[in-house]
């Protein structure tokens, strides 16, 4: 039998919800593309739950117990003496949430004999020593495309937060204002602007239809082009770097998987390469950002804006300059876990759970990493060029 360590985010601050805003969600059973939605075998949730915090436990708990496996669910992740570490020494399956990762660094993985599986709930496995895995034979796994959409929604709408300046507006609605002069001084509209995104993946692909409508501009930049067919469909402009695309753009989007080719991208160099005033978008990793280059940006007034919901590391702390630096719609990381696609992830993990105990192949598009080497979606995101 198993044991499963499972590190979920803290419920919330007046308990776990009795009651929800919405009695339903919309049915999704594939995603652009045609790839299914997760299908398990079964369930133990209502689609609309809060799965991702502690109490609930991705809905798991039945179903692992039931087949007679042990469920060790913490927040505790972080510091000397934590219970993910006491507790990682002899578990066999790790699952963590990009969102709060439990970030498995080759020490860990090196203490933890007895560990095969680390399976991310929603996508983005760079918390995973993706080496350190190969190098201990462990499979890699995390639900892919169940949290892109939401994502790419998350982009948008900091995109418009940002131009619109919707935030200090709302926040002269809060204080009892109507200083109509002092929230359009820094307000524009997007219609016109340049819009690129460094990848286009299903996250940056989403991004640039979504944004299609608004009669904008469209620029991308990855390694692997997009077919003819799809960028003349949106009209879309190719770069074959960021250097190259980020000067033509007003705004900025970042939609990469952190690997060495992206860390560190955003410095002080490449950001003064972007048109003064434009706007950055960051809901993939921060480090691919130079978190202090970007604070120099916002002050000086290179960067009109930053927004985005990752930060390193994770939970940020309370005196991170980011939360501080003027011009910034920063919220903490839950672009990927609404309720929405909290159904979803969740699915996809125990579909991921009953492939491994069943003995049956896990989906390709579900792995990063098995047999020694990058697999699956793996070998597509995190395979460095040569």
């Amino acid at each position: 039998m198993a044991k499963v360590l499972c590190v979920l985010y803290d419920d919330p601050k007046d308990g776990y919800p009795a009651s929800y805003a919405r009695d339903d969600l919309p049915v999704i059973d594939h995603y652009p593309g045609g790839q299914t939605t997760p299908t398990p075998h079964g369930t133990d949730f209502t689609p609309g739950q809060l799965l991702g915090s502690v109490s609930g436990e991705l809905g798991l708990r039945t179903f692992l117990e039931g087949r007679g496996h042990t469920l060790v669910v913490t927040s505790d992740k972080d510091g000397a003496g934590s219970v993910f570490d006491r507790e990682l020494v002899d578990a066999d399956i790790v699952i963590s949430q990009p969102f709060w990762p439990a970030y498995l660094t080759p020490e860990r993985i090196a203490a933890a004999k007895n560990l095969k599986l680390a399976v991310t709930a929603g996508i983005g496995s760079d918390h995973v020593d993706l080496d350190a895995a190969v190098a201990h034979g462990l499979t890699v796994a995390e639900v892919t495309y169940s949290n892109s959409i939401s994502v790419a929604e998350h982009v948008v709408m900091m995109t418009l937060a940002l131009v619109r300046n919707y935030l200090p507006s709302h926040r002269t609605v809060l204080d009892g204002g109507w200083d109509i002069a002092d929230c359009v001084a820094r307000s524009y509209d997007l219609e016109g602007m340049q819009v690129g995104t460094v990848a286009a993946g299903r996250i940056g692909l989403a991004v640039l239809r979504r944004l299609a409508p608004f009669d904008v501009g469209l620029h991308y930049t990855d390694r692997h082009r997009l077919p003819a067919e799809l960028e003349q469909e949106l009209n879309l402009s190719w770069h074959a770097s960021a250097a190259e695309m980020v000067p033509h753009c007003d705004v900025v989007t970042i939609n990469a998987p952190l690997h060495p080719e992206t860390e560190g991208l955003f410095d002080d160099k490449l950001i003064s390469t972007m048109k003064r005033g434009a706007y950055l978008i960051n809901t993939a990793r921060a480090l691919i950002v130079d978190r202090d280059a970007i604070g120099r940006a916002l002050r000086s007034g290179q960067l009109a804006g930053y927004a985005g919901d990752v930060w390193y590391p994770q939970p940020a702390p309370a005196d991170h300059p980011w939360r501080t630096v003027p011009h910034q719609g920063m919220t903490p990381h839950i672009s990927g876990s609404s309720l929405s696609a909290q159904a979803r992830y969740a699915a996809g993990t125990r579909e991921i759970l009953e492939s491994w105990f069943d003995g049956t192949p896990i989906r390709d598009e579900y792995l990063i990493v098995r047999g020694g080497a990058l697999a699956g979606t793996g070998a597509h995101s995190y395979a460095v060029n040569g």
